[in-house]
């Protein structure tokens, strides 16, 4: 069982380095996860200098939008950070906020076409393959990377319906599953990816140990979620609660478990957390 720590967007990025390395320094952390939304940060830089200023974490991209990303520079991207951290990436690749992509002229005719080849594709020029797909979203002819990894990074898919999550279990070595989902949601996505051999389920979560949880994140989650605002699930309240919720999602089959710290200083509450555990 993993326990990662998301840099929240809001987060001026300039504080990235001071958290990453506080992390780094609580042997209990085994993750750092950056965040790429659309008009926050970009998340192949923030993953460059976070692996860069710590030795131990694992740190994750979260989540690369496939309608943003040719899968040919993903794919020279990732295997770069790769093989200057060997060991230390992973690589989240997903549809995209739809609004998002619209507003930035990428809508893809077909999301789930797109991020079945584009996580094909990736994964196989990470893996040194030559490549040539002629899909309905990616055409690679004949291209390949000439420093693959020697030590190839996971790819999991970020993605929340049932459709997505069945493509994940068949291309993917894991699943993103978003902040907001109890421990029901999280063995419902399990038997939907159906993945075949070893597949990493990775949950994220809020976290906020004490009072001051600010009602109009669990409101806008529950927007994109499609649920009830009392329905979002996240480790909030005393740091005993908030252990409890971490431990009920390893429970529930999430191998991973990415808590996302909603606060001006993230460390306290990590550090809160990692008490009660």
């Amino acid at each position: 069982m993993r326990l990662g720590v998301i840099f929240d967007r809001d987060l001026p990025p300039e504080r990235l380095v001071p958290v990453a390395r506080a992390l780094d320094a609580l042997d209990r952390v085994d993750d750092l996860w950056v965040v790429e939304d659309l008009g926050w940060t970009g998340g192949v830089s923030s993953a460059a200098t976070a692996l860069a200023v710590t030795s131990r974490l694992r740190v994750g991209i979260g989540i690369a939008p496939a309608p943003l990303r040719n899968p040919m520079l993903l794919a020279m991207e990732l295997a770069n950070l790769a093989r200057l951290h060997p060991g230390r990436l992973a690589a989240g690749i997903g549809h995209g906020v739809p609004a998002w992509m619209a507003q930035a002229g990428a809508a893809p005719p077909s999301p789930l076409a797109l991020l079945e080849e584009t996580i094909t594709s990736v994964r196989a020029l990470l893996r040194g393959e030559t490549v040539t797909m002629a899909g309905r979203s990616v055409q690679l002819d004949g291209l390949s990377l000439v420093h693959p990894p020697r030590e190839v990074p996971p790819v999991l898919a970020g993605v929340k319906g049932p459709r997505s999550l069945a493509l994940s279990g068949r291309v993917a070595q894991g699943t993103i599953l978003p902040e907001g989902l109890g421990t029901d949601q999280v063995r419902q996505a399990l038997g939907q990816i159906s993945p075949a051999g070893d597949h990493e389920l990775a949950a994220f979560t809020y976290l906020h140990v004490g009072p001051g949880f600010p009602g109009h994140v669990a409101e806008g989650q529950a927007e994109f979620l499609g649920v009830a605002p009392e329905e979002v699930a996240s480790a909030v309240g005393t740091a005993e609660e908030a252990a409890a919720h971490v431990r009920a999602l390893w429970s529930a089959g999430a191998g991973t478990v990415l808590v996302r710290p909603v606060a001006a200083d993230p460390v306290p509450h990590v550090e809160a957390l990692l008490t009660a555990l």
